[in-house]
């Protein structure tokens, strides 16, 4: 036996033949005889009856006496002959029996390879590296390549066979996927590239053009809906069918295929379908079929975005509609509920069919901020809508409820681009609830400050926060007042005073107006009372903001308890003494301003059930030469009537004029501030990045206009805090 390297030291060696011992001259041809025998008989199914020890010994000594290319050869021909054989029965076999006759012949052929592989072992271990050749089990599948999957009469037969099935199978058709898979898992093991040349290319074409007809005729006759659940159970079908019996690999080129051919190619046509399309999905709360476009068109290129764009602009559509319509614009806190009944609807949607995507919940929240914005009176409705809850839309409501609504009301108060405008009139509204105690829960109304708190800091909520203060701080002084002065008021009037701090209030001076004697004593009593307490402190009464509870007796001797305003009163008291008041002397008497008076001459006479008043000539409105008197003929089932001036109600244009004047005063000093700040830190700026500087500081709370800027930095020009380049007029330097 040859051996390689020099011996080892052993107790004894085997050593290889020193001289060459001469073999029969016949014997190699002899030999291979046998085995080509053999080869046959394995192919014929005779296998049982050989004796694979001798045959392997026979091998092994033809390679071991330099024979291997003899035998290697030997085998080659011989395979390649019994290949021709087998491929002529294949071609004879009929219709059906075609691939089962190839499937069966490959079967064979394998085992064979096997049985011939285990024989030939040391020539495919030691002969076939050394010479390069092909290892037997290799070369039996190229052979088989060659000779079956390429023979002219197998090869378009067998490509057409499969195309056919496969089509029958879309077709509706039951077909043998068991033997499907064989002949597909024969072509991988042949090579992959003889499964991808000879069956997955064309099998993708072909189905390229069978899908791109079938999507015509549905687009033709299908709803949007429809279509999209005929084109996601083809894709299924297509992923089934890889799975039971294509190669793997073939999955994502076949899915590409649907989806272009059922979904890219027809996007746009799908998204605009008139009737079924997305935005008819949108308005019907169709999650099931939005889900199922949201999974389709993310498969393909531009799906998304194609459908986060539609979607998009139809919300900047509607919302547009919605905010501007003077119809809706008519009740404030209808149109906030309607604005966060399209943001739960469509956040829905978004959770429920678009997987929560974050770029379409980006969508949602600047198309709301876009339309929230085009109308200037959001901030004001919005902060009505929180007064609207906070006095009695919550009554009875459960702590988390309470919650969801206020941190709804705070996402409408983000996108809102003027906060300081909410502020000034949430203020207002704050003040009147708590002078008038009409608020539902103190801590529902501390909840929404610290909301707006943790949204805009501290400073946004001080004066808010200090309102509480004063509400607190009153009560305890009332209280201290009628302990020490019991005796002296005597069973006069009783007074309740809210002792309100200036600058935290949203008060506006107002002149006061003339008091009954009988209240003015009170008043007088408090006033001495209170600043004997406190030096250094000024009071002046708000008698546009109290309220007052009488007592009167009409024509019957029925008595009722009229809760009313301070203005009211003060017009009331007047007819203990006097039937008949001309306006004049009304005007003259009580010196109310006139547009007040107005409104509390009309909600005494001129409202049905709390006319304690009537008026001469009767009409809706209030005119100068009007006479009143005393409604001896009032009646009402309540023994308490409120007379109300309605409050909360929007402000009236010249009002909204004032707030709107008095927001852009407040903005100048922080435009300002702002200036000076980056100035501080910049020294020398030119002016367009001061404005993007100031507008990115201030955002949070208003947006600043570039014409409101220019004009401040000229004012600060002038008060010597910057000066202008001498040679470039846009630039500014920071003047310490």
């Amino acid at each position: 036996m040859s051996g390689g390297g020099p011996p080892r030291k052993r107790n004894f060696k085997i050593e290889a033949f020193k001289h060459r011992v001469e073999l029969d001259p016949k014997y190699a041809e002899r030999t291979w005889k046998v085995l080509e025998h053999a080869i046959h008989e394995i192919y014929n199914h005779n296998a049982s009856g050989l004796s694979f020890e001798e045959l392997y010994r026979s091998a092994y000594n033809m390679v071991l006496h330099k024979y291997g290319e003899k035998l290697y050869d030997g085998l080659k021909n011989t395979m390649t002959w019994r290949l021709k054989e087998i491929s002529k029965s294949i071609e004879a076999a009929q219709g059906g029996l075609f691939l089962e006759e190839l499937n069966a012949k490959w079967m064979d052929h394998n085992k064979a390879l096997q049985m011939i592989r285990d024989i030939l072992m040391y020539m495919d271990r030691t002969y076939v590296p050394t010479s390069h050749r092909t290892p037997v089990h290799e070369l039996g599948l190229n052979l088989w390549r060659d000779h079956i999957i390429h023979s002219p009469m197998i090869h378009s037969r067998l490509l057409d066979t499969l195309l056919d099935l496969i089509h029958r199978e879309r077709m509706g058709e039951v077909i043998n996927r068991g033997l499907m898979r064989s002949i597909t898992k024969m072509l991988m093991d042949l090579g992959p590239a003889v499964y991808q040349d000879d069956f997955e290319k064309p099998f993708l074409e072909v189905s390229a053009s069978f899908y791109s007809g079938e999507s015509q005729e549905f687009i033709e006759c299908c709803d949007c809906g429809n279509y999209l659940k005929k084109a996601e159970r083809r894709l299924n079908e297509e992923m089934e069918r890889v799975s039971h019996y294509l190669d793997a690999g073939s999955e994502a080129k076949i899915t590409s295929v649907v989806e272009k051919e059922m979904i890219a190619n027809h996007m746009h046509r799908l998204v605009h379908m008139e009737n079924s399309g997305l935005v008819n999905m949108l308005i019907d709360d169709k999650y099931e079929d939005l889900g199922r476009m949201y999974a389709l068109f993310r498969r393909v290129p531009d799906g998304l975005s194609t459908l986060r764009d539609v979607m998009t602009s139809y919300l900047r559509e509607t919302g547009k509609q919605l905010v501007t319509d003077p119809e809706r614009l008519k009740d404030p806190v209808e149109f906030v509920q309607r604005l966060l009944n399209e943001k739960d609807k469509h956040d829905k949607i978004i959770s429920v069919a678009f997987g929560n995507d974050k770029t379409f919940q980006n969508a949602l929240n600047s198309s709301f901020e876009y339309f929230i914005n085009l109308n200037n009176r959001s901030p004001e409705f919005i902060s009505l809508y929180v007064d609207d809850k906070l006095r009695k839309g919550l009554k009875g409501a459960t702590e988390e409820d309470v919650e969801v609504i206020l941190d709804k009301v705070m996402m409408l108060f983000r996108y809102l681009q003027e906060k300081d405008v909410f502020e000034k009139y949430y203020k207002q509204h704050l003040a009147k609830r708590l002078l008038s105690g009409k608020t539902v829960s103190d801590d529902a109304e501390r909840s929404m400050i610290v909301k707006l708190k943790t949204e805009c800091g501290y400073q946004f909520t001080s004066k808010l926060e200090g309102m509480f203060t004063d509400m607190k701080t009153s009560q305890d002084t009332m209280q201290d007042f009628y302990a020490k002065k019991a005796e002296e008021l005597g069973d006069g009037p009783t007074l309740d005073v809210h002792i309100l701090t200036t600058g935290s209030w949203p008060t506006q001076p107002s002149p006061p107006c003339n008091l009954p004697p009988e209240i003015l004593t009170v008043c007088e009593k408090f006033r001495a009372y209170y600043l004997g307490t406190h030096s250094g402190r000024r009071l002046t009464w708000q008698t546009n903001m109290g309220t007052a509870d009488i007592k009167a007796t009409f024509g019957k001797g029925q008595k009722h308890e009229l809760n009313v305003s301070t203005y009211q009163m003060c017009v009331l008291m007047l007819f203990n003494s006097a039937d008949g008041l001309t306006y004049k002397e009304i005007e003259q008497a009580t010196e109310i301003p006139a547009s007040d008076l107005k409104r509390c001459l009309q909600s005494l006479a001129c409202v049905k059930g709390k006319n304690v008043l009537r008026k001469e000539p009767m009409s809706k409105d209030i005119s100068e030469d009007d006479t009143f008197y005393f409604n001896d003929k009032f009646t009402s089932k309540l023994v308490k009537v409120k007379i109300g001036t309605v409050v909360a109600q929007k402000e009236s244009e010249p009002e909204k004029q004032e707030t709107r004047q008095r927001v852009e005063e407040d903005r100048k000093p922080q435009i300002e501030a702002a200036i000076v700040r980056i100035m501080k830190s910049r020294r020398v700026l030119d002016h367009n990045s001061i404005v993007s500087e100031v507008t990115k500081q201030l955002q949070a709370r208003f947006l600043p206009n570039p014409v409101v800027i220019k004009k401040r930095i000229e004012s600060l020009i002038e008060r010597e805090f910057l000066e202008r380049d001498k040679v470039d007029r846009k630039l500014y330097r920071y003047l310490a």
